[in-house]
């Protein structure tokens, strides 16, 4: 059995799908892995560590991809009308791909999936059940992001963060509002904390209002019947009623006037991701004050950024950078690495060396887009998604 692990070739990319030490785990599953040629360099991965741990490196995509049952990736294949490089023309039919494929956004391709005889799996589908979550790469990549966004807000702001108290004077600690209380902004809660920094938090799910404070934050948020049931199965947020959104405005924006530093990320999935800061609020908070938007890339939760640039409004700086979890990407791949790994063990018969898929596993079902050329998925059959 081939697995192939090539090169990310889109834009703002730089993590790898597999590290030396999982492509040493999957070798050790009987699988001949093979690696193209630098293909985890950014991610600060040598092609010898590669070969050290068992696998085997290809001068080119093609090379790697060819006659691959497994095909790992970061995001999914580009293909020709994406850009000069057709991956997903190399893979062959009856190949299995996993990775961050993107179904919502990249809807078309899950039918090129199907059309092409690949058995594709969506790792942000993977279910949120205690058995899959070692699994969970969106929880992983979300992490990270959150850490990594509220450094980004520091490089940024042209203050301290921490209280100091020096003989010249006492240095105030700074303000940091986090809007949107998932993995993500539980990490940067948890970072703006580890900081120094004074902490607020809102999310319109009340249930996460003990874990707001159990991080040493306070909780900021409208609470009514609403409220009561903004969580879905799955533990995401629901969209909200457009009554609900004016109240959560109206107590967003008097808290905002206050803060020194903003980080959004409120994302619904499959959906545009909802505006929380409008320009009157971005523009109403002090000069030299951040906002740093973790949901630029599906839309935006601030009104005024722009993917992969900082924006200034009224003295505010307004952060969108691209692909945040890529920012920390020796970490982001190793965190990712793993959660293909723990996927894909359970699917191989290490003994007869092949794989071994059962379909109606709740987290192959969960994940799987398409199979032996048909769209499987309930969201995306038929037309749906």
């Amino acid at each position: 059995m081939k697995i192939a692990v090539p090169r990310e070739r889109r834009d703002h990319e730089r993590r790898v799908a597999a590290t030396p030490y999982t492509a040493g785990k999957l070798a050790d599953l009987g699988a001949r892995v093979v690696v193209e040629r630098g293909g985890g360099l950014r991610s600060n991965f040598a092609d010898r560590s590669y070969r050290d741990a068992g696998a085997e490196i290809a001068d080119t995509e093609a090379e790697t991809l060819s006659g691959a049952d497994v095909v790992l990736k970061v995001q999914g294949p580009m293909t020709g009308d994406e850009g000069d490089t057709d991956e997903l023309g190399m893979i062959r039919e009856g190949a299995v791909l996993v990775g961050l494929l993107a179904p919502f956004d990249r809807r078309s391709t899950v039918d090129a999936y199907a059309e092409r005889g690949i058995g594709a799996f969506a790792m942000e589908l993977i279910p949120r059940i205690a058995r899959a979550q070692s699994m969970d790469a969106l929880s992983s990549q979300s992490n990270l992001a959150g850490y990594r966004a509220v450094l980004d807000a520091a490089a940024e702001f042209h203050r301290a963060l921490p209280m100091m108290m020096t003989a010249a004077g006492t240095v105030a600690p700074a303000r940091v509002f986090v809007l949107g209380a998932g993995v993500a902004g539980l990490q940067a809660i948890a970072t703006a904390r580890r900081l120094g920094a004074i902490v607020s938090a809102t999310d319109v799910r009340p249930a996460v209002k003990e874990q707001v404070e159990s991080l040493g934050a306070s909780f900021v948020t409208v609470e009514d019947e609403e409220s009561a049931s903004a969580e879905t199965e799955g533990g995401y947020a629901r969209e909200m009623s457009e009554d609900y959104k004016r109240k959560q405005a109206a107590l967003v924006r008097a808290h905002l006037a206050r803060q020194d530093i903003a980080v959004t990320a409120a994302l619904v999935p499959g959906r545009r991701a909802p505006v929380l800061i409008d320009e009157d609020m971005a523009r109403g908070m002090k000069p030299g004050s951040v906002i740093v938007d973790l949901a630029v890339e599906a839309g935006g939760n601030c009104a005024l950024s722009r993917p992969g640039e900082i924006v200034e409004a009224s003295g505010v700086k307004i952060v969108g950078f691209h692909n945040m979890p890529s920012r920390v990407a020796e970490d982001a791949s190793a965190l990712y690495a793993r959660n293909l790994l723990n996927f894909l063990s359970p699917l191989i018969d290490a003994e007869a060396r092949r794989l071994n898929i059962d379909w109606d596993d709740e987290i192959v079902a969960g994940t799987a887009l398409t199979r032996d050329g048909a769209v499987v998925h309930p969201l995306f059959a038929n037309g749906g998604g």
